[in-house]
């Protein structure tokens, strides 16, 4: 059982790095299974999920001076998009943190333009648990 929760953290901070993942399949299938605790798949899911863009964060805070090197996990045009995307919107645009392909940039740029961190762990925490809080009632939903 402590696997299934190891695993979905895992999956949850990986898929909130700059790298591909997707912890929302892995969720509904813990969910569909019946075996784990709704709560705790919740809070699992949104802790990973969260300190994967933490990650994010920090490398747009003090990594992004790297960001003409080729191991650098970002394109520079993506980097760029989300730049003006939060210069535009500002912090309420990490509400938007949970959305692929823009979400995860938006994090890195949000380090970058120096977001006072606990302005950011608030935001991205209420989207993350927001995005999993509604997989899963639809997940159970549907299920029943």
């Amino acid at each position: 059982m402590l696997i299934a929760y190891a695993g979905l953290f895992v999956s949850a901070f990986v898929s909130a790095t700059l790298f591909p993942g997707g912890s929302e399949a892995l969720l509904v299938g813990l969910l569909v299974s019946g075996e784990y605790a709704v709560p705790g798949l919740l809070l699992v899911a949104t802790t990973g999920n969260v300190l994967g863009s933490v990650v994010n964060w920090g490398l747009g805070r003090w990594v992004v001076q790297f960001q003409d090197r080729p191991w650098f996990p970002l394109a520079p045009e993506k980097l760029s998009q989300a730049q003006q995307w939060y210069q535009r919107y500002g912090k309420w645009s990490l509400l938007l943190s949970w959305v692929p392909v823009i979400g995860d940039p938006l994090t890195v740029a949000a380090g970058l333009m120096r977001e006072r961190f606990l302005v950011f762990l608030l935001l991205v925490t209420v989207a993350k648990f927001g995005r999993y809080l509604a997989t899963a009632l639809i997940t159970l939903e549907m299920s029943t």
